[in-house]
């Protein structure tokens, strides 16, 4: 349960898929506000394949580098839950908010290349085109699943309900903007890295 806000998430997370994915564990959950007022927007939950046999985290792995591994790893969810009836278009300006900054921060610091970002034109494109001009319900969860990596195939963000698209890039740095830097709930980066503290998996 998330004390802001006493919005509760399951401690584990089965994703309806065709493809049997193995249940997800609640990682770390927060709330995120707005405003000097603190207004309270939605709670978030992050969610990742923790049993996943790929995974090796050592203990003594900093916990942000914990989170980049899974989230670079494994199949990981991010649950928003509104505290107020708020609009799929709200979400979708602060999604493409989110990766237009780390694009351009990743431009300039040399790790995205002209070919690169020409290449997540499309996901972005297609990411911003399946969000509805309709509401999202109070207490409603909307899941943004991110599968675990595969050989040879793009990895893809699934909108529950919305769509989905493909993009190793758009996928992982969606996910990891809610970890690094200004992120959208600090109340869930604290809960997630101090559960993370003591994870290991050798």
């Amino acid at each position: 349960v998330d004390p802001a806000t006493t919005i509760s998430f399951p401690t584990s997370l089965t994703v309806p898929a065709k493809v049997k994915i193995p249940p997800l564990t609640l990682v770390g959950l927060g709330v995120r506000t707005v405003s000097f007022l603190g207004i309270k927007v939605y709670s978030v939950g992050f969610y990742a394949d923790l049993n996943d046999p790929t995974l090796k985290i050592p203990k003594d792995m900093l916990p942000e580098e914990k989170i980049k591994h899974l989230v670079r790893n494994t199949a990981c969810v991010v649950r928003i839950v509104p505290t107020r009836s708020t609009s799929y278009t709200h979400l979708r300006d602060a999604f493409m908010r989110a990766l237009q900054s780390r694009m351009t921060k990743a431009k300039a610091e040399g790790a995205l290349t002209e070919e690169q970002a020409q290449a997540i034109a499309s996901p972005m494109r297609k990411l911003k085109s399946i969000f509805p001009n309709s509401s999202l319900s109070k207490h409603a969860a909307f899941d943004v699943f991110l599968t675990a990596p595969m050989l040879s195939k793009q990895r893809t963000l699934v909108f529950r309900d919305l769509g989905a698209i493909e993009s190793d890039w758009v996928a992982t740095e969606l996910v990891l903007h809610y970890f690094e830097g200004n992120a959208p709930s600090p109340a869930l980066k604290k809960s997630v890295l101090e559960k993370l503290e003591t994870f290991e998996k050798p």
